[in-house]
């Protein structure tokens, strides 16, 4: 019997993209990124198509994206190549994710946090010997907190 490589795009999104696999979704997505006590109850997966906000602007496609119970925007990303830029792109999807959250008249209190979650077919970090790693904003010595409105996660499925 052969299984589907969840690794190719199709097989990716069917898993843990589609409305039938939404608890597929919520058990990976609980066991693999921190949230400290809280836990995954219910998500909605959207288009995970990122709408750029001025002509000229890059688009840019997004594997899985949904929403969170507590309003936290998830991005979920599968990298099988690791081409030059791949952390700089990572970023570029994070960043457009919170930024286009507000319009011209709301506040910057009602941005809501994000996380972007990769998942590598190859060794990101090589100085890393952890398969899960996490980012967040913090000050470089002191290591305070800035804010957890954007996080980073990195799964790395080869060794």
């Amino acid at each position: 019997m052969q299984f589907l490589d969840v690794k190719t795009d199709f097989a990716f999104k069917k898993v843990f993209g589609s409305e039938q696999s939404k608890g597929i979704l919520i058990d990976f997505l609980n066991a693999i990124i921190d949230f400290e006590d809280e836990t995954i109850t219910d998500l909605s997966i959207v288009d995970p198509y990122q709408i750029p906000l001025l002509k000229g602007m890059k688009d840019s496609y997004v594997d899985v994206k949904a929403f969170l119970s507590n309003k936290t925007k998830v991005i979920i990303e599968m990298q099988v190549l690791n081409f030059e830029g791949v952390e700089k792109r990572i970023l570029y999807n994070a960043a457009k994710l919170y930024s286009t959250q507000l319009k011209k008249a709301p506040k910057y209190e009602t941005l809501e946090p994000i996380i972007a979650l990769t998942i590598t077919d190859f060794v990101m970090f090589k100085e890393l010997s952890n398969v899960i790693s996490y980012w967040a904003l913090r000050e470089k010595e002191a290591l305070i907190k800035y804010s957890d409105d954007i996080e980073l996660g990195a799964v790395t499925l080869r060794y």
